[in-house]
Formats: C-alpha cells, structure tokens, sequence
C-alpha cells in the first residue's frame, strides 16, 4: 500500500501532467479557457495575481526545502522571508483564483466554459492552502516534520531509489497535503488553469522558432 500511494500515485499524477499538457497543446494550443482577446479586466487581473502568487508561494517552497532541517523550520531572518513570501503568495493567488473561477461558476454565461474538473479545482486548490496553513501553524516546533517527511518524500521521487517510508509514518495532515498537491498535478492539465504558465511559455518558445519552424507548429496544432 505504501508504495502504492507514495510511488505509482505520484508517478501516475506526473505522467497524467505531462501527457495532458501534450494533449492540451494539439487541441487548442492552451487557448480555450483563457480568451485573452476577450478576457475582461477582472479575468485579466485575476490571471496575473494566481501567476505571481503561485511564482512567490514556488519560490519560497524552494527556499523552504534547502534551509529547513528535521524537526526544525527554517531560523532568523531566512523564516522571516519565506513565511512573508508564502503568506504575500498564498493570498494573492487565492484572490487570483476567485476571480477566475467564481464569476463563471454562478454565472450562467460561463457555464460553457467551466467543466466538471473545473468544479473540482476550486476546492482543492483551497485543501491545498488550509493544509499548508494547519502544517505551518497548527504544530508546535518539535512537532514540525515537513522537512524529514513531505521533503523527503519528495526529492526521492526524482531519484532511483524512491522513499515511499517517509509518508507512510508521516502525521495524516501530511499525507492528506501531500494526495491534495498530487491530485491537482493530475488534473491541471485538463482545467482551464492549463493556460496559466504552459501558455506564455509555449508563446516565448513559438516566437524564438524560425519563421519555418514556426509555421510548421502552428500548421501542426
């Protein structure tokens, strides 16, 4: 069981990530849910608060991982940072998501625009922000395991020998963050939130093509 959740789960969740990203680009080039030309000024402020507070929440996590040691969060000056960091991060790009997605969930005129999938981000987006509020707040600092645990975790994925043990004795707060993230990396691909990053970046990179190489993209998609 434990290397069912804690390594063929995440494995599967970055493989569905991938491959959905390859899926989303042939069928509409990450264009479907952002209308750019169209997009209003609430969509479009709501588009750069989710990337800069996800950018700024990335960032600090980063940090996070390097600084903190088991048992221990991150001292002095470097916590300071990074807890100014997450909490500036988490709520701008909460703000972010409200915008985009609550307008068209009460809005009859969005429904088109909204899936099934998208229902589901919502929520676990803000699972995702209550449990890493909880971890970072609702323990003590002897009980504050994220770095020999989450971390831990984690890093092996990206290496030949996994450590499925460090979440399988970890508190249920971290294993239940750890099924939220996986579960958003799964179905990221496939919710209107898909456009976000990939579709700036797949702009940068189509303008940086030779002008054949970029029609034969284009021509492709």
């Amino acid at each position: 069981m434990a290397s069912l959740l804690w390594v063929a789960l995440p494995y599967g969740a970055f493989l569905s990530f991938v491959l959905g990203h390859v899926w989303r680009y042939r069928r509409d080039g990450f264009r479907s849910y952002t209308r750019s030309p169209e997009m209003d000024r609430t969509e479009r402020f709501g588009t750069m608060a989710f990337r800069t507070g996800v950018g700024l929440v990335v960032v600090a996590r980063v940090a996070s991982v390097i600084t903190a040691q088991p048992q221990a969060r991150p001292a002095g000056a470097i916590h300071a940072v990074i807890m100014t960091a997450q909490i500036v991060g988490l709520t701008t790009a909460a703000i972010g998501a409200v915008l985009l997605f609550i307008p068209d969930l009460i809005s009859g005129t969005g429904v088109p625009a909204i899936t099934p999938i998208d229902r589901i981000t919502f929520p676990a987006l803000t699972a995702a922000l209550l449990s890493g509020v909880f971890i970072e707040f609702g323990h003590g600092e002897r009980e504050y395991r994220r770095a020999e645990t989450l971390f831990a975790w984690f890093r092996s994925l990206f290496t030949i020998d996994p450590y499925p043990e460090a979440m399988a004795h970890a508190p249920l707060i971290y294993q239940a963050r750890a099924l939220i993230l996986l579960l958003i990396i799964g179905i990221w691909p496939y919710t209107r939130l898909a456009g976000i990053f990939a579709g700036p970046i797949t702009r940068l990179i189509l303008r940086a093509l030779p002008r054949r190489g970029l029609d034969g993209a284009i021509t492709r998609a």
